[in-house]
Parts: structure tokens; sequence; C-alpha cells
């Protein structure tokens, strides 16, 4: 069955809305590689590992888009079919952040990876 889709222009016009009640949850869920060398996310999303998607953290009473590094959506519609068979309002974002990108619209930059420290280095006590 094929997930409702959004597209980037009409993601952006939402995203600008002057009330924050309609704006939509941003999910990125780029699978781990893609999202690890990336250096940006769309603005305000919140990142979820596809395969650790926590509803806990999602509001149902709020439009949910999802987005991934593919532009033919293969994860992000994934995701988008479980959260509507949980009852959730989902749409996938059309051609992912690659075209979101392409088209330069508004990203803000990510977390930086951070690094386990170096082996031997505790601190004496």
């Amino acid at each position: 069955m094929p997930v409702p889709r959004v597209t980037k222009e009409d993601l952006k016009q939402r995203l600008e809305a002057a009330d924050a009640a309609s704006r939509p949850v941003i999910v990125d869920a780029r699978l781990k590689y893609p999202y690890e060398h990336s250096t940006v996310r769309l603005p305000g999303a919140l990142r979820m590992a596809p395969e650790a998607i926590d509803p806990a953290r999602l509001a149902r009473d709020r439009d949910i888009v999802v987005y991934d590094s593919d532009p033919d959506e293969v994860v992000s519609a994934r995701v988008v079919a479980d959260l509507i068979d949980q009852g959730f309002r989902a749409a996938a974002l059309d051609g992912g952040i690659s075209e979101w990108m392409a088209a330069n619209l508004p990203t803000e930059p990510k977390e930086a990876l951070r690094q386990a420290p170096a082996a031997g280095g505790a601190a004496k006590g």
C-alpha cells in the first residue's frame, strides 16, 4: 500500500506557519551511514533510527513527516506505514533530504558524533 507523501514545497510552507501547533513533527530516519556522514538535518528534526522509532516521543495530535536520504523514500515509507498502523498521521518527504538540499531549502547543523575516549585514558585517582 502506498504511503502519503508531502512535497518539499508544502513542508517548507508548513514549517513557516505562524501557529506552532500546526507545524508537523519532523523525524530524521536516515540509515546509520548516511546520517553519520552528514552535517545537517531539516530544521527541528528529531533523530530516530528507522529500527528504533519511539512512538512515545511523538505527538499524536500533530502531523508527522519522516525523511531519509533515499530519493525514493524507501526507509521513510516503511517508517510512515508503521506509524500509520499505530494511529499516527504521518507522511514521507517526497525526495528525502537529497531533494530538500538540492532545492537549497533550510537546514540546520546536526550534532557532531561524540568520539569515545581513547583507551588507557582513565583518570588517576
